[in-house]
């Protein structure tokens, strides 16, 4: 039901618990009914005098059109279709069983880094290569603090030298300092893009932070430039992990595919369904409003079966053939027309209704409805019902 149906509904009720008498009136006796069928023991005030439980009041045309509008509302909830409480929570992914070590990321401050922006004479080339030397020298014994510290001095002499930070990102890799492995990688790879050991050192680094598929990436970039067995060591650890990673992410990302597109589909026949339900109480009213119109409860328009009360609407002016301006034919036989069922078929459609209605207000207007299959037959039927005798 409309929300505004439903509060009048609730303040009905309030009414009807504060003072039990208004369930007496007549024209509402039909709930007062219902509450009995439904077990309810209502107090003696809501009863009229000389009624009692089980008595039925003869309904008042304002409760007709309350319970036309209840019946349309139950209607439209039986017909609405059962309401889908499947979940619209997010999908909980389950954990990806991986294999291999990783380590604690490192925190430290960035390193120092070169200026690629300065010219580097030969003077300045030349001593970085010493720098470098000795930085080999320390690594060999063992002192990779030292050898960073020379490193990092070839760096600033030479800061146009991939190799340079190439070098200082591997002895970062054994002192298990992977995001400044990282750095230096990247940076390596920003001075010479095909720098095999750039991406070899930086998809190692990335191996021991746990980022497999970017590992993966990278060292297969390092096996196409410069193949060696420490790179085909390192992806045989790490492909699996990212082939399940990769796995998951695609059944997951198919799952959540699936759940938007029978979201969508519910959202799809909530809405025909409202639509379905919006036009057949659209229909019912439309043709609750004919037979109001038209008279079809009690006859036809004007009162034509039922003693034609009033004769045609508007008096038929000009009337159809045979009759007097203002009056009915005087030689129709209505029992022919009572009889006849192909016309009360015809007085049950609201179109036809409609016509015949229009013809009556202005016999003229025939010629437009002369077109209409439906409505032509009926009404030059009428007209020959009511012509007179030959």
């Amino acid at each position: 039901m409309e929300a505004a149906k439903v509060k009048e509904l609730q303040l009905f009720v309030e009414q009807c618990k504060k003072n039990p008498a208004i369930l007496a009136d007549p024209s509402i006796a039909f709930f007062r009914d219902y509450l009995e069928s439904l077990g309810a023991n209502l107090p003696p005030a809501a009863y009229s005098s000389g009624a009692s439980h089980g008595s039925r009041d003869t309904k008042g045309p304002v409760v007709d059109e309350i319970d036309e509008d209840l019946d349309e509302d139950t209607v439209d909830a039986k017909d609405a279709p059962p309401v889908d409480h499947e979940s619209d929570d997010e999908i909980i992914e389950s954990d990806v069983d991986l294999e291999g070590e990783v380590v604690e990321a490192d925190n430290d401050p960035p390193q120092k880094m070169g200026d690629p922006s300065v010219e580097v004479t030969d003077e300045n080339r030349e001593a970085s290569q010493e720098a470098k030397g000795r930085a080999m020298e320390a690594i060999s014994e063992g002192k990779l603090e030292e050898a960073i510290e020379h490193l990092t001095e070839a760096i600033l002499l030479n800061p146009t030298s991939a190799i340079m930070y190439g070098t200082r990102a591997s002895v970062y890799i054994k002192m298990s300092k992977p995001n400044a492995a990282i750095r230096d990688a990247t940076a390596a790879l920003e001075i010479n893009p095909d720098s095999a050991k750039g991406y070899k050192t930086r998809g190692i680094a990335l191996a021991m932070l746990g980022k497999w598929e970017e590992s993966a990436k990278d060292l297969h970039v390092a096996s196409k430039l410069d193949y060696d067995e420490e790179i085909s060591s390192v992806l045989k650890k790490v492909e699996p992990n990212a082939h399940k990673i990769e796995e998951h992410r695609r059944k997951y990302d198919r799952l959540r595919k699936e759940r938007e597109e029978k979201k969508a589909e519910r959202e799809r026949q909530r809405r025909r369904a409202e639509a379905q339900a919006a036009y057949e109480k659209a229909k019912k009213k439309e043709q609750s409003s004919s037979r109001t119109a038209g008279g079809t409860t009690g006859g036809f328009p004007g009162g034509m079966p039922g003693g034609m009360p009033g004769g045609m609407p508007g008096g038929m002016p000009g009337g159809f053939p045979g009759a007097m301006p203002g009056s009915v034919p005087g030689n129709i036989d209505m029992s022919k027309i009572l009889n006849d069922p192909e016309l009360m078929a015809a007085f049950s459609d609201p179109e036809i209704m409609a016509a015949l209605q229009d013809v009556m207000n202005n016999p003229a207007n025939f010629a437009k409805h002369q077109a209409n299959p439906k409505v032509a037959p009926v009404i030059a039927k009428m007209m020959g019902k009511f012509a007179g005798p030959k």
